[in-house]
């Protein structure tokens, strides 16, 4: 297990960008069907050096109750779930964002190209997603019970499931296209931040008409057409921290907060 998942685990690290979504962040349907993937073929690959060495050969595969035979009937849907989630949800994504029913704006990069895994449960907003939340931590059990009842009697193959175990992967992934769906498009701030004559810049997706507040109070923002950001002036003596929202269409954003200035080092006195 080792050998499999931790090649992938360090290339996902230092280079995530085969499990991030259109918007740069980590994607929860990718990394979810990375994962059952890693974990099925480490199955199969334990199960036929099992069967070659102390198995006893190619008999060992043979029978109705053979190692490998709930594969097709209990294994491959297990897997399929994650992929059909994973496929729909890229669609649907797609699709609303195309149609300008859903903004996706890109993330501020980090220094080292890494993503936080946070980002499999929270939204764009960077605020926790109960469905989100949900579908990573049931199939995480899942997977956990998979693994653990395997390593139990190796012998036996394939651990056999109940069929509850099915409403662990299939209700969560269900549930989680049902809210890429629904999801409105508000528009989501990314981030901001305030130069020292007090300009303000904020930046995010899904402006359009915007009304900017700082601290509930109205100011008048401009918006460049090429990059969507919002530029305003604060009022005099307003510093951070304070908390900006964005209505667009009657929607509003997630409140972000604005933390204040680190403060600086004074010099020593001579």
């Amino acid at each position: 297990m080792a050998a499999l998942a931790g090649p992938v685990a360090l290339r996902l690290y230092r280079r995530p960008g085969i499990i991030t979504g259109r918007d740069g962040r980590l994607s929860t349907s990718t990394t979810l069907a990375l994962a059952w993937t890693v974990i099925l073929v480490w199955l199969l690959l334990t199960i036929l050096g099992y069967g070659l060495t102390a198995g006893g050969g190619t008999g060992y595969f043979g029978g109705a109750h053979g190692p490998l035979s709930s594969l097709t009937t209990v294994y491959l849907p297990l897997l399929g779930g994650p992929y059909v989630a994973l496929i729909a949800a890229k669609t649907v994504v797609g699709i609303r964002v195309e149609n300008g029913t859903l903004a996706k704006p890109a993330p501020k990069p980090t220094a080292t190209g890494r993503r936080p895994l946070r980002e499999l449960i929270a939204n764009d907003s960077g605020r926790t997603d109960l469905v989100d939340l949900q579908y990573v931590a049931l199939s995480a059990v899942t997977m956990l019970y998979v693994v653990l009842f395997f390593l139990s009697d190796v012998s036996r193959g394939l651990p056999e499931l109940p069929a509850e175990i099915w409403a662990l992967t299939g209700a969560p992934a269900g549930a989680y296209l049902v809210n890429k769906m629904a999801t409105r498009g508000n528009p989501v701030i990314t981030h901001a931040a305030v130069t020292p004559d007090g300009t303000l810049t904020v930046e995010g997706g899904g402006f359009t008409d915007p009304r900017l507040t700082v601290d509930d109070t109205p100011l008048p923002a401009v918006q460049d057409p090429a990059t969507g950001t919002l530029t305003a002036t604060l009022p005099p003596g307003t510093t951070p921290p304070f908390t900006l929202v964005v209505t667009s269409r009657g929607l509003r954003s997630d409140p972000y907060h604005q933390p204040a200035a680190p403060a600086t080092a004074q010099p020593a006195a001579g």
